[in-house]
């Protein structure tokens, strides 16, 4: 398979949220040895091109929790998107997550947005990810990495999709500072 160009939003809003984001980015990418259980995590399968700064976001869905942090991951890959999503669930587990609440609180939190100009509506696997026009927490951090990037299915850039999506004033860039 050829390589793909493909973005990940990652979150956390539960323990050291910083630290969770850069576990999740090191297993992710084949960073960490003990990642290499995980096929489609092996180093090589999953490179990273480049990251988002790390904002601090305002819960979506269930607000009766923390804030968390995000952040978008452009990745380059050969892994074929059902092999990725298997790969995330696995590696969210191993990670810490737990089952809960929908939109709740959560250790790691992986969701592939983009893969590739690919449309995929399977049971468990919608690209892209069927609620990003509407969450400024994603939008934000994507459009810093790339704002040109046409939304397959909507036609539209992400930077126009950024500046049209209610929320932004609750996306802050993290300052590592503990709210």
């Amino acid at each position: 398979m050829e390589r793909v160009t493909a973005y990940l939003g990652l979150g956390s809003n539960l323990g050291c949220r910083e630290k969770n984001l850069d576990r999740c980015v090191r297993h992710l990418t084949g960073q960490d040895d003990t990642a290499a259980s995980a096929e489609p995590f092996k180093p090589g399968n999953v490179r990273p091109v480049r990251s988002s700064d790390t904002y601090e976001t305002e819960p979506w869905g269930f607000t009766g929790q923390g804030h968390f942090l995000n952040r978008v991951l452009e990745v380059s890959t050969a892994v074929p998107p059902q092999e990725l999503l298997g790969g995330i669930k696995e590696l969210e587990s191993r990670l810490g997550r737990e089952p809960g609440e929908r939109y709740g609180p959560r250790l790691i939190d992986i969701d592939i947005l983009l893969y590739g100009r690919e449309i995929v509506d399977l049971p468990g696997l919608q690209i892209p990810h069927p609620r990003l026009h509407q969450r400024a927490f994603i939008l934000v951090p994507l459009a810093e990495i790339a704002p040109d990037l046409i939304h397959p299915s909507l036609g539209i850039s992400i930077g126009e999709l950024c500046g049209q999506v209610e929320g932004k004033d609750g996306v802050r860039k993290w300052s590592g500072t503990i709210r």
